[in-house]
């Protein structure tokens, strides 16, 4: 087994990203609950401990706290935002309430580059998240980077080898963040990179066998990366144990499921079985506008048609699901600690006891960008591997407000002209994701001499590296003014065309 960094969790967002970048160091990471005893770490050798942000404020009644004894286990500990004040605050320190909070973009200014900032700028842009901050130092501890409004921004005690940074190194928005992860990971804990996609398909592997053993497995299967590199792996594994079911939502794109069909027939040799339920999840979600209802309408439905398809099947003990780390973080909270819910997912949450099916998610711990790394080693193809990531509640989500099939026709006439383009000029592989979305309101427009009341759409274009963070895309102009023509020209019941420049935080990648 690879040397192990422990990431103790307060609750973050983030914190399955501070788990992405130590691996793209190339440095095996595991994520703990924040009370994980010190016994517990040692006993798993691990090598360095990092405390991650959190929700909380340390004066908060009841704010998580980590066993004491992490301090004295002689390996190396960073604490970041929320980490760095409850360092400070159990070292004999104090924090303060800031006079106002920093969240966005600041500037670090690094005083001391140390082991921490070796080789880095002297100036940084960072991200921040705070309300409380440091205000005097621990015993043993020295400032070696300050921003605006914090003096301690980043602090270090080079005799332990304990480190704090008020920012999120971890964040798309902060300048050489993995950089610092690295310094830390290996010139501060000494890891070795010994970490790879190729150790993570032999332990996968190892581990599906032995969960399995010669049970059956069903697999709801997407057509998209996340379920196509799950049906892979455990296809690997257990071979014809496993049976894979596709179901058509009514809320799917263009043409998806003969392009899913098509797909599968030439490039796997698992067993494939279609299930049509269109009509029935469109007649649970109509008339239905909350988002948050819509996702939760279409994940039990979801468990109704698979427990049809295992009926007809025949049966079963476990059902897959390819499960990222973002649905789980931003669904529940890891270990019970105290992270806010962003909005569930279909997949995430369990399943009735009727369906007696245990689960199996051998995805759950990898981001999308380790996924694709997964799926390439696995030999699938690249319009699997590279296609753009699709919600499992489909157009569900991103037809705002009330689902109808007039709304959805529009949709998808729209959604197919963006990929069309978007193939064409080859932008389709430089992004994340690239969509549009339904607006629930209307627009005058001018067809010919007449005037027309009617939709508008919105272009959804972003870049990522594992969806938790993302910025929107700068499209050349010539691009979009070509998308926009063709959609209001080519699809009837649209008049208008606009673009979301929002990044991720503050907004989420998708509109519901």
């Amino acid at each position: 087994m690879p040397q192990t960094i422990a990431v103790l969790d307060f609750g973050s967002q983030y914190t399955q990203v501070i788990a992405r970048r130590i691996r793209e160091c190339q440095v095996y990471s595991k994520i703990y609950h924040h009370a994980t005893s010190a016994a517990q770490l040692r006993a798993d050798g691990v090598i360095g401990i990092i405390l991650s942000g959190g929700p909380s404020s340390v004066f908060a009644k009841g704010a998580p706290m980590p066993d004491r004894a992490i301090f004295t286990l002689g390996v190396p500990v960073l604490g970041i935002c929320y980490g760095l004040q409850l360092m400070g605050r159990l070292l004999g320190g104090r924090v303060g309430r800031s006079a106002r909070r920093e969240y966005g973009h600041g500037i670090l200014h690094v005083k001391k580059p140390g082991r921490l900032f070796a080789n880095l700028p002297k100036k940084l842009r960072v991200w921040n998240s705070h309300g409380d901050r440091l205000v005097r130092l621990p015993p043993g501890f020295s400032p070696i980077g300050t921003t605006e409004n914090s003096e301690f921004a980043a602090i270090e005690d080079r005799r332990r080898n304990f480190y704090g940074i008020q920012f999120h190194p971890e964040v798309f928005h902060t300048e050489r963040g993995t950089d610092i992860y690295k310094n830390f990971l290996l010139g501060v804990c000494g890891a070795k990179q010994d970490w790879t996609t190729r150790d993570f398909i032999r332990h996968a592997v190892e581990h599906i066998r032995q969960t399995v053993g010669p049970a059956r497995v069903i697999l709801g299967l997407s057509g998209g990366v996340d379920s196509s590199v799950a049906a892979a792996l455990i296809h690997r594994a257990i071979g014809k144990q496993l049976t894979c079911v596709f179901v058509d939502n009514g809320l799917l794109r263009a043409d998806e499921r003969a392009q899913v069909e098509s797909l599968y027939a030439r490039n796997f040799h698992i067993n494939l079985r279609v299930e049509d339920a269109s009509a029935l999840f469109l007649r649970r979600i109509r008339g239905v506008t909350d988002p948050e209802r819509k996702r939760k309408i279409i994940g039990r439905t979801f468990v109704t048609v698979f427990e049809q398809s295992i009926k007809s099947a025949g049966r079963a003990e476990f059902l897959a699901q390819g499960t990222l780390y973002p649905d789980v973080i931003e669904s529940v909270a890891i270990g019970n600690n105290p992270a806010a819910l962003i909005k569930s997912h279909h997949n995430v949450g369990g399943l009735p006891a009727r369906m007696r099916l245990k689960l199996l998610e051998p995805l759950r711990e990898l981001f999308k960008d380790e996924v694709r790394a997964v799926g390439a080693a696995l030999g699938l193809p690249r319009e699997v591997v590279w296609r753009q990531p699709f919600p499992g509640p489909g157009l569900g989500v991103r037809v705002a407000g009330a689902i109808t099939p007039e709304r959805l026709t529009v949709l998808r006439r729209a959604d197919a002209i963006l990929h069309d383009e978007m193939m064409a000029s080859g932008w389709y592989w430089k992004v994340w994701q690239s969509f549009c979305v339904y607006l629930p309101v209307k627009s005058v427009g001018v067809v010919g001499d007449e005037r027309n009341y009617a939709d508008v759409i919105a272009l959804r274009l972003v870049e990522s590296k594992d969806a938790m963070t993302a910025d929107w895309t700068r499209l050349p102009y010539e691009l979009l003014q070509k998308i926009s023509t063709r959609i209001t020209n080519e699809v009837r019941g649209v008049s208008r065309v606009v673009l979301d420049i929002s990044s991720k935080p503050p907004a989420t990648i998708e509109w519901e």
